[in-house]
């Protein structure tokens, strides 16, 4: 597999993590009656930041396989 694919995958592991987080949050929520954003800010500090920070570090690794392998093209086409 080449980088571009993998820099797809990684990135698509990023929103996989972050669907994660926010789907935890309205799960643990769920028995709310009224909802509103300072209510739902609290249920993904409940979730923590593990999900955010694991999905960050995803984003990142993916756009620099993403980016790596737009340059190998762009070297491939110059020789």
């Amino acid at each position: 597999m080449n980088n571009k694919g993998i820099g797809a995958i990684f990135c698509l592991i990023s929103a996989v993590l972050t669907s994660a987080r926010y789907i935890a949050a309205a799960t643990f929520m769920s028995s709310v009656t009224s909802w509103d954003s300072s209510l739902f800010q609290a249920g993904l500090s409940y979730v923590g930041s593990p999900l955010k920070i694991t999905a960050m570090i995803a984003l990142i690794v993916g756009i620099c396989f993403l980016v790596y392998g737009v340059l190998q093209d762009f070297k491939k086409q110059d020789k």
